[in-house]
């Protein structure tokens, strides 16, 4: 008798029975939503199915089924059922066991019997893992938690027996039941609870699972994975039920993981077990423990966590037979037939499809069974329980629908990756039985190849256009669509065609925003299959429809990226002439106008790599035009960070094309606008203060100064007295150290400039280690503008002691001896003794973190060990460390 007989039987067992046009509607007694299913759906992937006559049926009532079946499988014997009126007493649902039939018995009749050996290569097929090409899991789900949430209040509460358990007697549903409840006094209702609290206690539920686990209290262990999955079959917040299954199979995921460990360590002894082993590697000892897991599993009253928990541990099946995992994939899919609610059905399938492809992806037919399964549940959505349920909770069917987006998603991923091409018109021509079902379809055209889908937009154009509008937005189908033509082309003779009936759609779509999100995608398709004429009609149409009322506003990034896909190629020119068709048609909108100065930079630098040696002439002409693009274009960005980081930027790229004016101008323009930056900036609608970011650009400022050469009619280093002088002169917050540590951080640069040799420079660009060679009056002005620097800084220093200050002090005057450490010769007793004396300042008073001390002492023991650093040996003999007071 197949096992998937069985178990089918022993299921209806435990459920109540009535009849409708001739079929046995089958209701779960606990753990559905109450809702029903024929049993022809629940038995019509296996050809096999035995009839059994229900004239004398009654649920409670043991069936008998025999069964005699050829070697290929043919059913030859007959199948009857009796039942026993010896006894007036109720029959345990259980009895069954003591005959061969029940669950456990099943294991173990199983793992008994052993198949023939797998050839070599099945073997290996089954040893084959999913490639990098396959997106996992993990990616998804924080995009399910982010998109399905909810304001409602939410439960973690223990349901109360269902209808019938009354029936059971006291023994046996003592026996049940210690699977069923934690631990005594451990489990509470918890009502009332936001959405994050909700996150929160599913987080503390794995972390007592882990400790349960680590104590070696594995019952206690299943019996919070088990309390868990119930909460699966809860759809009474429904538009939060993609998140509460995300943090629940999570759970899941844990113990799964932790009851193969376990087995696999008891395997490892005396010797490690391979990751290619067979059944014949696993001892008694690991078989015996992984049988008794099942068993504790097949004793779970409610179907969906026992399906859910034997899911969880389906890997295990290696330790046991050869087949186990493909017998019980088949099971289980069979099992999901009898959740009545079809969301939470679906994403039953969802988990049984990942952890499917987990442990064998070979293994495609339970795959594509279950989404079989899940189109055959389609029309309960229209049904009255679903209606009832979105009325009773407020929900639109379209909103609805969304709730199954991620299930569906993952199922077909699964059933395309690696799918040959023609599956891909199987799921075509299902989807038209279905009426082109507007959900089913999008999903389609997201899980299957590019190449696949594009080969067949015009048919998939077809379907787009015969769906419902109510249910499922059209603009979202062609938003699908055009990802894929984005990655691979249609039929170049389609190619406009596609377009045209594309656009027909998008340009009728009200929203801004959902206008936008399509229109972006088609930009992509647009650009790489038209000429400048197809581009600039449908940027027309884009800013036709994102003028009114100022809707750009909320688009900028759609915006934005829709002109970083147009390319032509290495025709820098034309690329540069859009650029600046693009900045007159866009002046207001300021991402895109960053993103073109952007464009024009990289744009240049390309310019120069790729025409290097070649044309130097009107490759320097072409990039002083774009110099010339960035700087009439960055004064009208109302941003002040956004000029200063693009003054640098170009700066930068003219002075790696030595375009030596051009960098000197946008420098001196970045150090002219400093006193603009306003003491208080808006950060995500919170003001904060300005400095980190005016810090920050001031670093990376001075880095670049090193290799900028000194204009020969402004004199030394002026650029770095300009911007010190800016710095000088800048309203800094009151109590603020901002601008002491721009000193300090200008003291290293000062240091680098007086080197023989800089640390970096720029190809053909003399800095001004070439143009002042060591001039003793160059370094002169060095040493003169340190004295300058440091001597503001100790001035600063007292300031902060007289003041009391002596946290901000210590801080400073740390930071001030680590740069004299780093940078300055040590051998000169003046500049050894402040760095001692700012070291002692530091420690005064205890804020120096010792543990950063230490390792400071350790750095300058190990420098004095160094040939010419041997003077460090004394300086660190006066540098003490002391205590907090």
């Amino acid at each position: 008798m197949q096992s998937s007989q069985v178990f089918v039987l022993q299921v209806i067992t435990l459920f109540s029975a009535s009849f409708d046009n001739n079929h046995l509607i089958i209701k779960m007694s606990v753990g559905t939503a109450g809702h029903s299913l024929p049993l022809s759906l629940l038995c019509e992937c296996h050809p096999e199915v035995v009839p059994v006559d229900f004239g004398d049926y009654h649920p409670l009532k043991p069936i008998m089924v025999t069964d005699t079946k050829t070697r290929r499988g043919a059913r030859k014997g007959s199948t009857s059922s009796s039942s026993s009126s010896s006894s007036s007493a109720p029959p345990d649902p259980l009895s069954s066991m003591l005959d061969g039939t029940d669950p456990l018995s099943m294991f173990a009749a199983a793992s008994a019997s052993e198949t023939p050996a797998m050839s070599h290569s099945r073997r290996e097929k089954e040893d084959e893992l999913v490639g990098p090409d396959f997106e996992p899991w993990p990616a998804k789900r924080g995009e399910i938690l982010a998109r399905f949430t909810t304001t409602e209040k939410l439960s973690i509460v223990r349901k109360a027996p269902g209808p019938g358990s009354s029936a059971v007697s006291e023994k046996v549903r003592t026996r049940l039941e210690e699977l069923d409840d934690l631990e005594e006094g451990s489990q509470r209702e918890l009502l009332n609870l936001s959405q994050q609290d909700y996150a929160n206690r599913i987080e503390e539920l794995n972390q007592s699972l882990k400790e349960a686990w680590a104590s070696d209290q594995k019952v206690k262990a299943l019996k919070i994975v088990i309390q868990c999955s119930k909460l699966l079959s809860d759809t009474s917040v429904i538009q939060f039920y993609p998140s509460k299954f995300v943090l629940i199979t999570d759970i899941l995921d844990t113990f799964g993981r932790l009851v193969y460990d376990r087995i696999w360590t008891m395997c490892s002894d005396p010797r490690p077990l391979p990751d290619s082993f067979t059944v014949e590697d696993v001892n008694d000892t690991a078989k015996e423990t992984c049988l008794n897991w099942f068993f504790k599993i097949a004793s779970i009253r409610e179907l969906l966590p026992r399906l859910y928990v034997e899911a969880a541990i389906l890997k295990c099946n290696r330790f046991l037979n050869k087949t186990g995992i493909q017998e019980t994939l088949t099971r289980l899919t069979a099992m999901i037939r009898g959740i009545g609610d079809p969301l939470v059905a679906a994403y039953a399938r969802a988990y049984l499809c990942r952890i499917g492809m987990e442990v064998a992806p070979h293994l495609k037919d339970s795959l594509n069974c279950n989404f079989f399964d899940l189109l055959g549940t389609f029309q309960q959505i229209s049904g009255e329980s679903v209606r009832n349920q979105l009325v009773q909770q407020r929900v639109e069917v379209p909103e609805y629908l969304t709730l199954y987006s991620p299930a569906i998603s993952w199922i077909l991923q699964c059933i395309a990756y690696r799918a040959p091409e023609p599956l891909l018109t199987e799921m075509m021509e299902r989807c038209k039985k279905l009426g082109n079902n507007a959900l089913l379809l999008n999903s389609v055209m997201r899980a299957f190849r590019p190449e696949f889908v594009a080969a067949r937009a015009t048919d998939f154009i077809a379907m787009i256009k015969e769906c419902d509008e109510a249910g499922f937005p059209k603009h979202l189908l062609f938003g699908s669509l055009g990802r894929s033509l984005a990655c691979a082309d249609p039929p170049e003779s389609e190619r406009l065609t596609i377009l045209n009936e594309a656009w027909k759609v998008i340009t009728k779509v009200r929203s801004p925003q959902d206008y936008v999100n399509c229109a972006e995608i088609w930009v992509e398709f647009t650009c790489r299959n038209f000429t400048k004429r197809e581009v600039n009609t449908v940027l027309a149409d884009i800013i036709k429809h994102m003028t009114p009322d100022r809707a750009f506003e909320d688009a900028y990034p759609q915006v934005r990226s829709s002109l970083t896909k147009v390319s032509f190629g290495r025709d820098f020119e034309q690329q540069l002439s859009f650029c600046v068709e693009a900045r007159a048609t866009f002046c207001n909108l300021e991402p895109v106008l960053v993103q073109l100065i952007h464009m024009v930079n990289q744009l240049a630098m390309e310019t120069r790599r790729v025409m290097r040696g070649s044309h130097s002439r009107k490759t320097a002409s072409f990039v002083r035009a774009c110099a010339a693009y960035s700087y009439i274009t960055i004064p009208s960005l109302s941003s002040i960070f956004s000029r200063l980081s693009l003054y640098l930027l170009s700066g930068q790229v003219a002075l790696a094309n030595q375009c030596l004016s051009q960098a000197d101008a946008f420098l001196k323009a970045a150090v002219s606008i400093l006193p603009e930056v306003p003491r208080s900036i808006s950060v995500e609608g919170k003001l904060r203060s300005s400095e980190s970011f005016l810090l920050d650009f001031i670093s990376n400022f001075l880095a670049t100064l090193l290799v900028v050469p000194d204009h020969p009619e402004h004199g030394v280093l002026y650029l770095v007295r300009g911007l010190l002088n800016m710095v000088q002169d800048y309203t800094w917050e009151d109590n603020s150290d901002a601008k002491v540590r721009v000193y300090i951080s200008a003291l290293p640069l000062l240091a680098a400039m007086s080197q023989e040799t800089y640390l970096y420079s720029i190809p053909k660009v003399d800095s001004n280690e070439t143009l002042y060679g060591g001039d003793p009056k160059f370094l002169s002005e060095l040493n003169k503008l340190c004295d300058t620097l440091i001597g503001q800084i100790l001035d600063h220093l007292k300031a902060l002691g007289r003041d009391e200050n002596t946290r901000r002090q210590g801080a400073l005057a740390f930071s001030l001896f680590a740069v004299l450490l780093a940078h300055g010769d040590l051998r000169n007793n003046k500049l050894s003794q402040l760095a001692i004396n700012l070291w002692n300042l530091s420690h005064k008073h205890g804020y120096c973190e010792t543990r950063i001390s230490v390792r400071t002492l350790d750095y300058i023991k190990h420098q004095a060990q160094q040939p010419d650093m041997a003077h460090l040996s004394d300086t660190i003999q006066r540098l003490a460390l002391q205590s907090r007071t």
